[in-house]
């Protein structure tokens, strides 16, 4: 009970920014009806209860089974087999993930059902799958991690050249949202099973890192894919705004339950089936041990559904009107303003974020403080917002012309830091767009593109994941070299 209390405070701290926020601007610039506005708060209240009660099943039932289903399948010790366990289990996990979830809702409503919900899910999920599958034995034969990561952006950017501007916003996204809160926690539990076969301590240090970033590379490569095989497809992004057309403040919420109480019971059931077969044929785990992932289980669907009530029923449509009334004001200045505070506080109140801080402070034996990586990110982050609501207010300027160049210095950086580090920097890219980034920054910018003349819901309203994830590759890759800098010059010294 304990433990859920934590999580719940975690939570509350992550969401309770952007309610402030939303409440400033419903009394100054951005007034919303009262319906509008008592939904976001149950939404929001929804959300936290949610959120906690899903990262608490996730500590209790899903990390567990990473774990457990890791090691099995590395006992076989063929590549083959735990290339293939890699592919089923990674692509059961995705499935699941909430953050993918809500991008792939937002896809099938503003396309109008041109890339269903469960097209573009089944599609990421294969991608993560196989880069999961290829990260597994990256680890097991030795491959430096930045070699992956240089081939894999390689392809991504040929792949580029003939992807449709509306799939490569698309593409990016998927990327920073399928790195959520169920996949991480269950990619890195089966990571560190599959390191320790390896037996060498400083080696499963650096393998623990880089993995969510690999499989997040399969999420843009399967949407880029996609777009190739469908190129005389042309896509038209719906104008119509997200707003819950009820007069009843508790109807959305009571007429959402049961749709998503039957959809995240599907998406968790493969992942129960494949733990009960790993149960009864291979590790036979004691009734107390089995019992307790039970729950975990259980808490996990109970959580999921009423994070994706609270999202859907009220969240992310008081994020679409606020980005729609602040870009609609004459000067267009106030939306990147905006945009600028809300990746501020954003990443500042996301808990993993502090969890990735207290961890290079730990690697880097102090050197690297907590508080200058948060002021790293959370401006990096914030600039990323804020360049988004310039892309989206501005006429010519599209999203490869930040995503290109700031791969492209990603990449180069890989050369010149420490290798730890770029394993640390490629992962605190999920980390960075988290279920806010996927929910709220996603709905506002959809927002404000639809307020915006000229602009295009689909190639301007997509893309704010994206550039939230491109940041801490550079900023943290920045740091790991400034710190290899430092430790050169001590050493002459």
């Amino acid at each position: 009970m304990f433990v859920l209390v934590q999580k719940l405070k975690e939570v509350l701290f992550s969401v309770l920014p952007i309610v402030l926020i939303v409440v400033i601007l419903h009394f100054t610039v951005a007034p919303v009806e009262t319906p509008q506005l008592i939904r976001f708060f149950l939404g929001a209240l929804l959300i936290i209860i949610g959120l906690a009660i899903f990262l608490f099943g996730v500590d209790i039932g899903i990390t567990p089974i990473g774990r457990l289903m890791g090691k099995t399948v590395t006992k076989t010790n063929q590549l083959w087999m735990i290339g293939l366990g890699a592919l089923i289990l990674g692509f059961f996990v995705s499935i699941a993930e909430p953050d993918l979830h809500v991008l792939a809702r937002q896809v099938d409503l503003i396309t109008t059902g041109q890339i269903s919900f469960y097209t573009l899910v089944v599609v990421v999920s294969v991608g993560i799958a196989l880069f999961l599958a290829i990260g597994f034995l990256r680890i097991l034969l030795n491959i430096p991690l930045y070699k992956i990561l240089i081939v894999s952006y390689g392809v991504v950017f040929l792949l580029a050249i003939f992807t449709s501007k509306e799939f490569f916003a698309i593409s990016f996204d998927a990327s920073g949202a399928t790195t959520g809160a169920l996949t991480v926690p269950f990619i890195l539990a089966m990571a560190t099973s599959v390191s320790a076969v390896k037996r060498d301590t400083h080696s499963m240090e650096q393998d623990s890192f880089g993995l969510v970033a690999i499989t997040s590379i399969g999420a843009i490569i399967s949407v880029m894919v996609m777009s190739i095989l469908n190129r005389s497809r042309s896509l038209d992004g719906s104008t119509a705004m997200l707003i819950n057309q009820y007069d009843s403040i508790l109807y959305p919420f009571i007429h959402k339950f049961p749709k998503f109480t039957i959809e995240i019971a599907l998406a968790l059931l493969p992942i129960f089936i494949a733990f009960l077969v790993f149960h009864f044929f291979s590790f036979k785990l004691p009734r107390r041990q089995f019992k307790k992932i039970i729950k975990g289980l259980l808490y996990t669907f109970i959580g999921l559904v009423l994070l994706m009530v609270g999202i859907n029923a009220g969240f992310m449509e008081i994020g679409s009107m606020v980005g729609f009334r602040i870009a609609s004001m004459d000067s267009k200045f106030y939306i990147v303003m905006v945009g600028f505070i809300l990746g501020l506080v954003t990443i500042l109140a996301e808990p993993a974020v502090h969890i990735l801080t207290d961890q290079i402070e730990n690697i880097t034996s102090g050197f690297i403080k907590k508080r200058i990586v948060l002021i790293a990110l959370s401006t990096g982050v914030a600039l990323a917002v804020a360049l988004s609501m310039i892309r989206i207010v501005s006429q010519g300027i599209q999203l490869w012309h930040f995503i290109v160049p700031g791969y492209i210095l990603a990449i180069v950086l890989t050369y010149l830091v420490p290798k730890l580090f770029i394993g640390i920097a490629f992962d605190a890219g999920g980390v960075a767009s988290g279920p806010m980034t996927a929910t709220f920054i996603l709905a506002f910018a959809q927002g404000a593109s639809r307020a915006i003349e000229g602009a295009n819901v689909l190639t301007d309203g997509f893309g704010v994941i994206a550039m939230v994830a491109l940041t801490p590759l550079i900023t943290l890759q920045i740091l790991g070299f400034l710190f290899k800098k430092v430790l050169s010059r001590g050493g002459n010294n």
